[in-house]
C-alpha cells in the first residue's frame, strides 16, 4: 500500500494533476454556478417571519398614529434594502416598538410628512456613521442604559395601547394617559375588550399547548394565531368595532421638506439615528449569539459585519422614509424568529420583504377586517415584554439598577433623546464614583496580619492605603490581598516602597489578589499582563485570563527566594513555557535567548561553582525543584485559588461535557487554549494521529471505542470533534513505511491509518482540501484526509450511529495548523470536502 506514495510523491505529472483537482482557479466559478438559488429553509423562515411582520407592523403603525400602510412599506423597506445591503445576513428589520414613541412624538408635533423627512435625514445620518465606521463604538453604551431605554418606551406603549383596548383615544404623554385612565375605564367598550381579552388570552396559551399537538401547533406564530382569531370572531359575531382601514395607495403622503425649528427637526434626527442604530447594532449581536448556538448553522453563516449593517440600516431608512414608511430597525422578535424557523441566508429576509409587498398590494379587503384592538393587544404585550425581568436581574447583579431605574424613569416621563442622556450621566457618574471608593481593612489572625483592599487601587487611595499600612507593627508578616482589577502608578510605587521597607526591617509581606498581580505587574496592568479591560471580563467556563501573583519578599533562610521562582503565569506569551534561572546559563545560543530545553538546575557550591542538582530526575531535586514541581507549585499559588470555586462546583456535580473532543497527543496542541474551552466543557481523547479504530478491528485495543461508548452513552455529548494538526509526525510515519518489518506497536496502532492512505491514493474519490491555499506537502493533504477518514470510522460505531439516526450528536472535522496559529473546519458542499479556515471576523461581533 505505501509503495504507491512515494510515486505520486515524486510523479511531477501526477503532483500537478492533483493540485489542479485540489485547488480550483480563484476567478469567479463559470456561469452556471451563478445560478441564483433559494434554499427550501429560507422560503419556508421567510413564510414564518412574514406571518409574524404582517400583524406587528399593523399594530405599530396603529402605535404611532401614523398611516397603517406606513407600518408595510416599512417592514418592506427592511427585508428588501437592510436585508440585501446589511451587515447581518438572519437579521430582520422592520418597523420596531422601540421607535413607537419617537415616531408618535414626532408626528403629533411636525406631521406625517415632516416625520417621513426627518427617516430619510436620519438614514442619510446612519449612512455617514457607517462611511466612517464607528459601529462598534455604539457597543460602548452600557447595557443598563439600553435595556433602561427598551423598558421605557415597552411601559409607554403598553400605556397608551390600553386605552385602545378598552375602546378609547390614547393621550400625546404617559401622564395623561394616566390621568384619563378612569375616565376610560368608566367608559368601557365591551366588543373591544372582549377582542383584546381573546387576542392576548391566545397570545399567551398557544405557545403553552403542551404535547405532539402543540409541538405541531407552535410551528404557527402566535402573533398570527391571535389576531386571526379575534378577526374571525369579530366577523362571525357581527361586532360593531373599529376595524383598519387601509386608504388608497394613491392617496398614500410621502416624504415632504421638513417643517419645523432648525434645533427641533436637529434633535428629532439625532434622536431617531441614535435609537435605529443602537437597537440595530445590538440586534445584530443578538443574532451572532443565537447563530453561534447552533453549530451547523454558525458553519455556513458568516458573522455580523457592524459598519455594513449600519448602511444597509441607513439605506432602508432612506427608501423607507421617502416612501411614506415608518422608521426602520432590526428587529429582535422577528430576527429570533428568522434563525429558529432554519434561515440559512439572508434570502429569507429579502423573501419576507416580498411577501410583505404581494399582501399590501392584493390583501387589503382581508387585512381590513382586522379589529383595532386586537393590533392594540398585540403591541401592549410586545411593549410589556420589552421591560424584562432577566435584563432587571442582570443589571442588579452588576450593581447598575440605579442606572437602569434612571433612564426608564427619564424615557417614560421626559422622552427617548433626554432619558438616555440622563442614563448615561448617571452611568458615568456611578463609574467615577467606583474608581474613587476603595476600601482598606486591617486585621489580625494569628499573628498575622491582613491588609485587604477593596476596589480599583489609583492615586485617590494611596493616602489611606499609606496610613492603614504603616499601623502594622515592624518585623512582623502581612498579607496584603488586592480585590480590584486596576491600580494606577501612584498606587504601584507605594505598595513597593511600603514592601521594601518593610522587609528591610525584618519583616515579610505577601501581595495576594484575585485579581491583580503587583511583584510583575506594570503600573495599569495585571499580573498576567492583561489589560484591565481583560481583567474585567472574568473568568468563563472555569478559565482565566489572569493569575494572581502571589511574591515572597523574604525568603526563610536556606530556601529558594522569589528571583528564582517560577514568573510564567498561565495563558502568558512564553517559549516552552520555560523559566529562566539566574543561576544556570543557557546552554546554547546568545545569553538570555530562550532554548527548546530548559537548562538544568544548578546551585551554586562554596567554591563558586555550579553543579548539576538533578533537577527533574525525581532523585535530587535540588533548591530549585524539578521542573514538574515548579509548575505545580505556580499552580496552586496563583491559579488554584481562582479555580478552586468552578472545581469544588464540578466536583460535586459531577462532569457535564458537551463535546467529545478527539485529538493528537502531539504536545504542542492544547484543546482548551483552541476552543476557549475550560474544566468540565471537553471530554478529550488523545492518541498518536488522532485515529478512531473501525468497529472489529480494535484488536485487543478498546480504549478509543469504549471512550466514545461512554462519551455518547452516559455523558450524553451533543458533538465530537475529530482535530488533526499540521506537522503531524503519525502522519510522517504512515507516509515514510515500507510493507513488512518489525510488527513494532507504532506500527500496530498506526495500521488504523491505513485506510487514509488508500483514500488519498483513490483517484474516484475527492481530495480533501483546504480554502483558500494548497496543502504545502503531502503530509498535510494526509491530515486532511485523515480527519474525513476517522469521521467515517466514528459513523460505524454502533452508540453513535444510533445518536446520529436519533439527530442528538454532531460530528465535525477539525484541521489545526500550529505553526499559523490557524484553525480550520471541515465543510461539505456538492460532495466535496474543504477545511474553511475561521478568522476573527467569525469570533466575535
Amino acid at each position: 500500500m505505501s509503495a504507491c506514495v512515494p510515486t505520486r510523491a515524486t510523479d511531477s505529472t501526477a503532483n500537478a494533476h492533483r493540485t489542479k483537482r485540489v485547488h480550483p482557479p480563484h476567478s469567479p466559478p463559470p456561469p452556471p454556478r451563478h445560478r441564483f438559488r433559494i434554499a427550501g429553509a429560507d422560503v419556508s423562515a421567510s413564510i414564518a417571519v412574514f406571518l409574524i411582520a404582517l400583524p406587528l407592523s399593523l399594530g405599530i403603525a396603529l402605535a404611532t398614529g401614523a398611516p397603517l400602510q406606513a407600518g408595510l412599506v416599512a417592514a418592506a423597506a427592511g427585508g428588501l434594502v437592510a436585508g440585501l445591503l446589511g451587515g447581518c445576513p438572519l437579521q430582520v428589520s422592520g418597523p420596531a416598538a422601540g421607535l413607537t414613541v419617537v415616531t408618535a412624538d414626532l408626528i403629533h408635533r411636525y406631521g406625517w410628512r415632516t416625520t417621513c423627512a426627518v427617516t430619510v435625514l436620519a438614514g442619510l445620518a446612519q449612512l455617514a456613521l457607517g462611511c466612517v465606521r464607528v459601529a462598534r463604538t455604539a457597543l460602548a453604551v452600557s447595557p443598563a442604559i439600553v435595556h433602561g431605554m427598551l423598558a421605557g418606551i415597552g411601559v409607554t406603549i403598553a400605556v397608551a395601547q390600553l386605552h385602545i383596548v378598552l375602546g378609547g383615544t390614547p393621550q400625546s404623554s404617559v401622564l395623561a394617559n394616566l390621568r384619563a385612565l378612569p375616565a376610560q375605564l368608566a367608559d368601557l367598550h365591551p366588543a373591544d375588550v372582549a377582542m383584546s381579552v381573546l387576542t392576548l388570552a391566545l397570545l399567551l396559551l398557544w405557545p403553552r399547548v403542551p404535547g405532539r399537538l402543540g409541538h405541531l401547533m407552535r410551528k404557527i406564530p402566535a402573533a398570527l394565531v391571535a389576531v386571526a382569531g379575534a378577526t374571525l370572531t369579530a366577523s362571525l359575531a357581527g361586532l360593531s368595532l373599529a376595524k383598519v382601514d387601509l386608504p388608497s395607495w394613491s392617496s398614500h403622503a410621502l416624504a415632504g421638506l421638513p417643517e419645523g425649528p432648525v434645533l427641533g427637526i436637529a434633535a428629532a434626527v439625532l434622536t431617531t439615528t441614535l435609537v435605529c442604530s443602537v437597537q440595530s447594532l445590538l440586534g445584530a449581536v443578538a443574532v451572532d449569539k443565537l447563530v453561534a448556538g447552533q453549530p451547523g448553522l454558525s458553519a455556513h453563516v458568516s458573522r455580523s459585519d457592524l459598519n455594513r449593517e449600519l448602511l444597509g440600516q441607513g439605506a432602508a431608512n432612506i427608501v423607507s422614509g421617502a416612501l411614506g414608511g415608518l422608521p426602520v430597525a432590526g428587529v429582535a422578535v422577528r430576527s429570533s424568529a428568522n434563525v429558529q424557523a432554519g434561515a440559512v441566508s439572508r434570502n429569507s429576509t429579502m423573501l419576507h420583504g416580498v411577501l410583505v409587498v404581494i399582501a399590501a398590494l392584493l390583501m387589503v379587503p382581508v387585512l381590513e377586517l382586522i379589529p383595532l384592538a386586537s393590533l392594540a393587544a398585540l403591541v401592549m404585550a410586545v411593549g410589556i415584554q420589552m421591560v424584562s425581568l432577566h435584563h432587571i436581574r442582570t443589571v442588579t447583579r452588576h450593581r447598575e439598577v440605579l442606572v437602569y431605574a434612571v433612564t426608564t424613569l427619564g424615557v417614560v416621563f421626559l422622552g427617548v433623546l433626554e432619558g438616555v442622556l440622563l442614563g448615561v450621566t448617571v452611568a458615568v457618574a456611578v463609574a467615577l464614583n467606583r474608581l474613587a471608593h476603595t476600601r482598606i481593612t486591617h486585621d489580625e489572625k494569628e499573628g498575622v496580619h491582613h491588609v485587604h483592599v477593596r476596589g480599583q487601587l489609583t492615586f485617590l487611595a494611596v493616602p489611606r492605603l499609606s496610613r492603614t499600612l504603616h499601623l502594622v507593627p515592624q518585623g512582623t508578616h502581612v498579607v496584603v490581598e488586592l480585590d480590584g482589577s486596576f491600580m494606577d502608578h501612584a498606587a504601584y510605587e507605594s505598595l513597593q516602597d511600603w514592601q521594601n521597607a518593610h522587609t528591610a526591617r525584618g519583616g515579610s509581606a505577601e501581595l495576594t489578589g484575585r485579581r491583580t498581580g503587583v511583584r510583575d505587574a506594570e503600573p495599569g496592568r495585571t499580573g498576567s499582563g492583561a489589560t484591565p479591560a481583560d481583567t474585567a471580563t472574568g473568568a468563563t467556563s472555569g478559565t482565566t485570563t489572569e493569575a494572581s501573583a502571589r511574591t515572597t519578599a523574604k525568603a526563610p533562610a536556606g530556601e529558594p527566594t522569589t528571583s528564582t521562582a517560577c514568573r510564567c503565569h498561565p495563558w502568558t506569551p512564553w517559549r516552552n513555557h520555560q523559566c529562566d534561572h539566574p543561576q544556570s546559563a543557557p546552554p546554547s545560543g546568545h545569553p538570555g535567548e530562550p532554548t527548546d530545553r530548559p537548562a538544568p538546575d544548578t546551585a551554586a557550591t562554596p567554591d563558586g561553582t555550579g553543579k548539576d542538582t538533578g533537577a527533574g530526575t525525581g532523585t535530587n531535586p535540588g533548591p530549585g525543584g524539578h521542573q514538574l514541581a515548579r509548575g505545580i507549585s505556580a499552580f496552586q499559588r496563583n491559579t488554584a485559588p481562582l479555580v478552586r470555586g468552578e472545581l469544588a462546583r464540578l466536583a460535586k456535580e459531577g462532569q457535564r461535557p458537551s463535546q467529545l473532543f478527539l485529538t493528537c497527543a502531539d504536545s504542542r496542541l492544547v484543546t482548551s487554549m483552541i476552543t476557549s474551552s475550560g474544566p468540565g466543557d471537553l471530554f478529550v481523547v488523545r492518541n498518536v494521529g488522532n485515529l478512531v479504530p473501525p468497529p472489529g478491528e480494535e484488536s485487543g485495543d478498546d480504549s478509543v471505542a469504549a471512550a466514545i461508548e461512554y462519551a455518547v452513552d452516559v455523558l450524553r455529548v451533543r458533538s465530537i470533534t475529530v482535530c488533526g494538526h499540521s506537522g503531524c509526525g503519525a502522519m510522517q510515519a504512515l507516509l515514510n513505511s515500507e510493507p513488512g518489518g518489525a510488527q513494532t506497536p507504532l506500527k500496530r496502532w498506526l495500521r488504523h491509518g491505513l485506510p487514509s492512505l488508500e483514500r488519498m491514493a483513490d483517484d474516484s474519490r475527492p481530495w480533501a482540501r483546504l480554502t483558500g491555499r494548497a496543502p504545502a506537502d503531502a503530509v498535510e493533504q494526509l491530515c486532511l484526509t485523515n480527519v474525513v477518514q476517522q469521521l467515517e470510522h466514528l459513523r460505524g460505531h454502533e452508540s453513535v450511529a444510533r445518536a446520529l439516526r436519533e439527530g442528538a450528536l454532531e460530528l465535525h472535522g477539525m484541521y489545526f495548523h500550529v505553526g499559523e496559529a490557524q484553525a480550520y473546519l471541515l465543510t461539505e458542499e456538492e460532495g466535496d470536502q474543504f477545511f474553511d479556515g475561521v478568522g476573527v471576523a467569525d469570533l466575535s461581533a
